[in-house]
């Protein structure tokens, strides 16, 4: 195997089709068949289906991509760390975040911080929190953002507590309360994050105590991704006040939800490696722009 091929595979995975992977990695099509015609060769599986012109992943490339994306992730981290080395580049700053801050909050705390610094060159990198807390320790970040609990000798955690929210289609019946309880959503269709996620089994228990029925319609791995189906009718959702917040400029409707719903992250920085001034500054820009979210 040969990154050239990984980062095929990978251009496949995400795009779906050969022809925008193609795209993305400025080659041509064959040059996409070609490279994963000789993947498959070489691991000796498959990795794609052809059934009426579209590409379906195997439960072995499912499995298997997790592993390339996170090598190309280490791979990409170490060619900017030689980047760095040899450009004597100061002004430098890598964040690693989990995606659901990393695609609104971020880049609009960013934004205005490179705003005021033209020579400043920023890298952010979306991961999930699992994938970010094992590479810490790696000290291949300035600072990395993840959802807790994030339990490492060679980190350090600074950790930030928060309120989820209720969000509601525009017009439901319940937008002109005060307050969201779990007696009001008993027999709401409900949109929940996998059973894995921290605030869970919280939503879980306020319902069962309430004597509540949770009736869960669709289970997502992102808040991103359940404010998008309340955004289209599916049904309601707690999610955390960041997303909420993007989406309420969309339409959405968001409540207050009792009893408090605990959501937790935390900034991580390896226990070995020194702050830079950069670095410090971008984080207090951060804490200003979460502090209106804190509990």
């Amino acid at each position: 195997m040969n990154i050239r091929q990984l980062e095929c595979f990978r251009a496949v995975m995400v795009t779906g089709m050969m022809t925008r992977a193609a795209d993305f990695l400025g080659i041509t099509q064959p040059s996409v068949s070609n490279l994963i015609a000789n993947l498959e060769y070489e691991i000796g599986f498959e990795l794609f289906k052809r059934s009426k012109g579209r590409l379906i992943p195997t439960p072995e490339a499912h499995y298997f991509y997790k592993d390339v994306d996170r090598t190309l992730g280490s791979i990409e981290l170490t060619a900017h760390t030689a980047r760095q080395i040899r450009d004597r580049e100061l002004g430098n700053l890598v964040i690693a975040s989990y995606p659901g801050i990393a695609f609104d909050l971020l880049p609009n705390v960013l934004s205005e911080f490179i705003s005021r610094r033209p020579k400043v060159r920023i890298k952010l990198l979306s991961r999930s929190s699992e994938i970010v807390r094992e590479l810490v320790p790696t000290q291949q970040f300035d600072v990395a953002i993840a959802e807790l609990p994030a339990d490492h000798p060679a980190v350090h955690t600074e950790a930030f507590n928060f309120q989820c929210v209720c969000v509601l289609p525009s017009g439901h019946r319940l937008a002109r309360k005060t307050s969201i309880t779990p007696e009001d959503l008993s027999d709401e269709p409900f949109i929940s994050l996998f059973r894995e996620h921290q605030t869970y089994f919280q939503v879980a228990n306020a319902f069962s105590n309430a004597g509540a029925t949770w009736n869960i319609v669709a289970e997502t791995q992102f808040f991103a991704t359940a404010c998008s189906f309340v955004n289209y009718g599916a049904g309601v959702s707690i999610v955390d006040p960041f997303t909420a917040n993007k989406f309420q400029k969309q339409g959405l409707v968001v409540k207050p939800f009792e009893p408090v719903i605990d959501y937790r992250i935390g900034l991580l920085y390896p226990l070995d490696r020194a702050r830079s001034r950069l670095l410090e500054a971008f984080l207090t820009s951060l804490k200003e722009k979460i502090r209106p979210f804190l509990r």
